[in-house]
Formats: C-alpha cells, sequence, structure tokens
C-alpha cells in the first residue's frame, strides 16, 4: 500500500506542502491564478507548531482502515475509493453535521467553503491524497515539493524500514561517541557477592523464624 508517511523531526516548518496542496485542489491549479479565486482555495495539510522552538508536524488524514469518519457520516458522504484505498468525501452529500470530526482521532477535518461545480457552502474537507496525481502515476503534491524529505511517498512498509534503519543508525553512531565504562574491578564484584550471600542467609532465617 502506497502512502504519505511523515518524518515529523525533519519538517523545518516552511509549509510549501499546504501551499502545494491548496493550488492543487484550486480551481485554476496555477500559484498565481489561485489567489484570485473565490472561495479561496484551502490546503487538506495542516503545518502545526511544536511545543519545542524549532519543531514543526505536518498533519494530514491517515486514510483510516476502518475510517471512523466514514463509520458515522450520516450521509454517505465518506467513502473509501478502493484502487488506492484512500477516504475521500463526496462535497454534494456533505450536510456539515461535523460528526467525521468529532470522531476523527487527529482533528483533520476543518469546515471550508467548495465550489467544485456547485453553488459555494461550507463542508467537510480533507486530504484525498491527490488520488487524480496517484492514478497517473504522480507523487502527492505535498510530498512532492517537500526538500527535506518530511514527507515521503511509497510503500508503507518500505518507508517504515528506512525510518527504522535511519533511527537503529543514529543511535549507533551515538553510542560509538561514548566511552565505555571500566569494567568493575574483582574486588568490587567479590564485594558485592559477599553482601548478597549475607543478605541471603538473613532472609531465610527470618523466613524460618530464626532471626538473629
Amino acid at each position: 500500500m502506497k502512502t504519505v508517511f511523515v518524518n515529523p523531526e525533519r519538517c523545518i516548518g516552511c509549509r510549501q506542502c499546504e501551499f502545494a496542496c491548496a493550488v492543487e485542489h484550486s480551481q485554476s491549479r496555477d500559484a498565481v491564478l489561485a489567489l484570485f479565486e473565490t472561495p479561496l482555495p484551502r490546503p487538506r495539510i495542516h503545518v502545526e507548531a511544536g511545543p519545542v522552538f524549532n519543531t514543526s508536524f505536518p498533519n494530514k488524514c491517515r486514510h483510516c482502515n476502518a475510517a471512523p469518519c466514514q463509520q458515522v457520516c450520516p450521509t454517505a458522504a465518506i467513502s473509501r475509493e478502493r484502487d488506492q484505498d484512500l477516504v475521500l468525501i463526496e462535497p454534494r452529500k456533505c450536510i456539515s453535521c461535523a460528526m467525521c470530526a468529532m470522531v476523527c482521532p487527529f482533528d483533520v477535518l476543518p469546515f471550508h467553503e467548495q465550489a467544485g461545480g456547485m453553488r459555494a457552502r461550507v463542508v467537510a474537507t480533507k486530504c484525498d491524497g491527490c488520488v487524480d496525481r496517484v492514478r497517473v502515476g504522480r507523487e502527492p503534491a505535498c510530498a512532492e515539493v517537500c526538500k527535506v524529505d518530511a514527507l515521503v511517498f511509497g510503500e508503507l512498509n518500505a518507508l517504515v524500514k528506512l525510518g527504522r534503519t535511519r533511527e537503529s543508525s543514529a543511535v549507533l553512531t551515538t553510542m560509538a561517541s561514548i566511552e565505555p565504562r571500566a569494567p568493575l574491578a574483582p574486588e568490587s564484584v567479590a564485594g558485592w557477592r559477599a553482601w548478597g550471600e549475607a543478605a541471603s542467609a538473613v532472609a531465610q532465617e527470618v523466613h524460618h523464624g530464626e532471626p538473629r
């Protein structure tokens, strides 16, 4: 299964992903003309500042399976696209009841005006995985513009393995820079062993009701 994998430790908060996403979902799909559209196109990925200085997190829909938003939608406006395994919203069916937003575990379902060939009205707006791009072999817009690999598109298991390898390498590099501790001197080991034997003997005497 292909997906956009998030490496939050790499995000620099440039928000290029937000801009690219908004342009991709605009009517003109032009970076200049999109600024003059009504309603303004909205990004479906949200870069939030982290709790520590110089950290940020690009938050987006995970396309859960099963998807809580799809399960609670009373008008079947939310469905799963089987070919790419993406959770999509049909704006014409959305009644803005916000049930999907209430159950979303990642808080990625805001409500904005959308045109999309109909009278503009406020509806649930979420990541669609750039399904039209993916169908023709292109990357989602957010991953395509990310220059630091905070957002990477590919097979999920391969991306997880890559992240695991990277983290293991970082840990081993850190360990290699730490001077190893000197082993315990023989007299120290003997002292601890003697203390353990004495403590064990006292415990046995207490257990048999014969404390010293």
